[in-house]
């Protein structure tokens, strides 16, 4: 049964737009929690989009369930990783000029730079992930960093219809069997909603599903307790 990891970016996202106090991600993170949250996931950009380093801190010393820190393989994100010790660090890439993440990391093609923080992490015991797109051979050279975890970028999967749509299911399926065959523990994230979700909750060995835009959403509709307990309640039915 899937854990259910809730992104709150964007909760950020509409404070940063009045650069004010609230919404307070700090606060929202609370009532995720209370709508049966597993984990809390942020993303501390470079350009401080959203995220803030205020927000890291206090998430750390508030946040009862696991912190899920998505960062770039940088040594300024190292240091701040090192210094506020968050449960799990996701390793994503990151472009200034993206709206949002836009695919996975090339594990290939920067194996070298990856390493380099996967060690520096590593040796202060922090656990980490890959988020990495699902194709064979990054999985296979996930594994080879010696990292626990990756997370398989269902970008493409949410963003195609039908037929298209379970082509890519069917990478997810091919890439996610491949990652549990490497010893990898398997989580996905990137465009689920409250459509689409239920195949990929249903993965084989599937342990943590990464979703925010959606629930954040809904939320202005629903509450973000209420919001956070539906998309729970998908994806261990």
């Amino acid at each position: 049964m899937p854990e259910l990891g809730v992104n709150i970016d964007h909760i950020a996202t509409l404070r940063q737009a009045r650069r004010t106090h609230e919404p307070d991600p700090v606060r929202a993170a609370v009532l995720c929690e209370l709508g049966g949250a597993d984990g809390i996931t942020v993303h501390l950009r470079e350009d401080r989009r959203h995220i803030q380093d205020r927000d890291l801190r206090l998430l750390r010393d508030t946040v009862a369930v696991k912190l899920n820190l998505e960062m770039a393989c940088t040594e300024e994100m190292l240091r701040i990783a090192r210094a506020i010790r968050p449960d799990q660090v996701t390793l994503v890439p990151e472009k200034r000029e993206e709206v949002t993440t836009e695919g996975g990391l090339d594990v290939l093609g920067q194996a070298d730079s990856i390493r380099r923080i996967v060690d520096g992490l590593g040796e202060s015991g922090i656990e980490m992930s890959l988020f990495i797109d699902p194709a064979l051979e990054q999985v296979e050279g996930s594994a080879r960093l010696g990292v626990r975890a990756i997370e398989l970028h269902t970008g493409t999967y949410a963003d195609s219809r039908g037929s298209a749509q379970r082509v890519q299911l069917e990478k997810l399926i091919a890439a996610g069997r491949a990652a549990v065959e490497s010893g990898l523990r398997l989580h996905a994230g990137h465009g689920l909603n409250y459509h689409n979700v239920s195949p990929v909750a249903r993965l084989e060995a599937m342990h943590e599903l990464n979703i925010g835009h959606a629930i954040v959403s809904r939320a202005l509709y629903t509450g973000l307790t209420d919001a956070v307990s539906e998309m729970k309640r998908l994806i261990t039915a």
